[in-house]
């Protein structure tokens, strides 16, 4: 999407909440209609913690509620995935707390059989429902049978240009379209983009296993493409919110802000703020 037609698109918005309000502002009593924008519930928006990596777990819940958002997805660095039983539960038992909702942890390599069983049971101490996983392809089938024993979704992440194992969404879904449909899609819409590829349209095409999102904006459609705040770069988000809507979507929609890692709230506030405006007015 370009920039003119981006702005395009909030100006045309623009006016016709603007219209709206006139038109509610002079005919309804329930003054509710027209100052609360309801529409980006219609989305489960939550957090990717690498977005704060550098930042320790208090910090980082307590950017993710300023940031107004209700779920969370954990980095080890957050939360080591060697910690003991009693360390994963406490940490959960602080996230929610602190109100937030610990639906899952990743991105989660598992290169060994000894690394599936440990994510496993590190989801399953801290009351996760989602492990946001790399699997190499030769551990699938026992992964199979850890979704099955713990009823835990494993999203399989994609992660593009240079990527050996799942670089393109296509690449996760032809490996596990046999498999329990527990195990899906994490699509990375950034490293979707990155590849050439639209992330609306691979939405579509594979939507029957997309069990988690990550979203974010790029610079460019080459390898060479990196984070910038959602509504910079060149991924139509409009457009992708829009299909996630259309196609009834109700996994999580997380925000992994690559940018400014010394930093990085202010450009994750202006991504949130993006993505909240476009929902409020499609």
């Amino acid at each position: 999407m370009s920039q003119q037609s981006r702005r395009e698109f909030f100006r045309t918005a623009g006016i016709g909440a603007t219209a709206g309000a006139l038109v509610y502002g002079t005919s309804c009593a329930n003054k509710d209609v027209i100052t609360k924008p309801e529409g980006y519930k219609r989305l489960n928006l939550g957090m990717a913690s690498y977005t704060f990596r550098k930042f320790s777990l208090d910090d980082t819940l307590a950017m993710t509620n300023k940031l107004g958002l209700k779920h969370i997805a954990f980095k080890s660095m957050h939360l080591p995935l060697e910690s003991t039983e009693e360390e994963i539960k406490a940490a959960a038992a602080k996230t929610r707390e602190a109100g937030l909702d610990l639906y899952g942890c990743g991105v989660v390599y598992m290169a060994n059989e000894e690394q599936v069983n440990q994510a496993f049971n590190y989801a399953k101490a801290a009351g996760m429902k989602v492990i946001i996983g790399v699997p190499e392809h030769n551990l699938l089938e026992l992964v199979n049978e850890k979704v099955q024993e713990y009823d835990i979704i494993v999203a399989i992440h994609n992660h593009g240009p240079g990527d050996e194992r799942y670089p393109a969404p296509s690449d996760v879904y032809e490996r596990v379209k046999n498999l329990d449909k527990r195990i899906g899609l994490c699509m990375d819409i950034g490293h979707t983009q990155r590849i050439g590829l639209d992330p609306s349209v691979e939405t579509e095409k594979y939507f029957d296993r997309l069990l988690d999102v990550h979203i974010k904006d790029v610079s460019a459609s080459t390898k060479e493409g990196t984070t910038v705040e959602i509504g910079r770069g060149i991924i139509d988000i409009p457009k992708f919110l829009g299909t996630l809507l259309k196609l009834g979507y109700t996994g999580k929609v997380s925000l992994e802000y690559e940018k400014d890692e010394d930093d990085p709230l202010a450009g994750a506030a202006e991504s949130i703020g993006y993505i909240k405006g476009v929902l409020a007015v499609i």
